[in-house]
């Protein structure tokens, strides 16, 4: 009846590597894969072979050792720069990386384990201290506080309020909505020409009130619609001068037979605006 041996259980290919190499006080940086791999499928053969996922885990690491160990065997490759490319370079890669991360894993359960061992005592302050507030004294609050004081922090708050304002935007005001029908445009035209027969357009426009670009853009639709009509007519004496509007159809009852002629008929040309 054979000995019965019990192996340490590790957790993966990385970690029997790295206890090997630390068992036998092997240079990470320059392991004899020879004997690392011997000792290796040593302890691959006297493993349970209960869990297949795991032992095909330690199973690949196996092959890739013997892969390494070929290599070595082997004239050593050369690379673009003329160096020698170590076959043992990945696997001492990836030893110092699975290293690294125990050593942090190590590290976070002993603190976990310190924190576990520390105590706190609960507050047992009684409710009449912990609701207790300080009266306030307003001489003391107040001190050398005077009036001239005051209205200097109260200018002080004032001059920051109006150095936050926007002197762009601040200028902008509320935009309102014009409301003009051309209905009504085209009323005061008429009653416009009128009372004055003959007038230019530019104080047709004008008006009595206040114009807003809506307002411009429907009269001039309500003096286009007129001349559709042929109430009215659009005369403008010399190239870019004043362009005056004549009431052409007077209404019955107010005594003008005819509109009142324009000045120098002769050298005008009529113009559809």
């Amino acid at each position: 009846m054979g000995i019965p041996v019990k192996l340490p259980a590790f957790e993966g290919p990385l970690d029997l590597l790295l206890h090997l190499i630390e068992s036998n006080k092997i240079d990470i940086y320059d392991i004899p894969i020879v004997t690392i791999t011997d000792q290796y499928m040593e302890y691959i053969q006297a493993m349970e072979k209960k869990d297949l996922n795991i032992m095909s885990e330690f199973l690949v690491m196996a092959a890739t050792l013997l892969e390494i160990k070929a290599k070595m065997l082997l004239p050593a490759e050369v690379n673009e720069e003329g160096e020698e490319i170590d076959p043992r370079a990945d696997l001492v890669e990836r030893l110092l990386e699975y290293k690294l991360y125990k050593f942090m894993a190590a590290q976070l359960k002993a603190r976990r384990n310190q924190a576990g061992q520390s105590f706190y005592r609960e507050a047992d302050i009684p409710k009449e201290v912990a609701s207790y507030i300080e009266p306030v004294d307003m001489e003391k609050l107040i001190g050398d506080l005077t009036l001239a004081k005051l209205d200097a922090v109260f200018r002080d708050v004032l001059r920051r309020s109006v150095d936050k304002i926007d002197p762009v935007r601040s200028g902008f005001g509320e935009i309102e909505m014009e409301e003009v029908s051309l209905e009504d445009r085209i009323s005061y035209v008429e009653e416009t020409l009128k009372k004055e027969p003959r007038t230019s357009f530019r104080k047709l426009l004008e008006g009595k009130k206040r114009r807003g670009k809506m307002q411009v853009i429907v009269t001039f639709l309500a003096v286009l619609e007129l001349m559709k009509t042929g109430k009215l007519t659009v005369k403008q004496e010399e190239t870019f001068g004043e362009i005056y509007i004549e009431w052409e159809k007077t209404p019955a009852g107010e005594g003008n037979d005819k509109a009142v002629p324009a000045a120098g008929a002769g050298e005008t040309e009529e113009q559809g605006a």
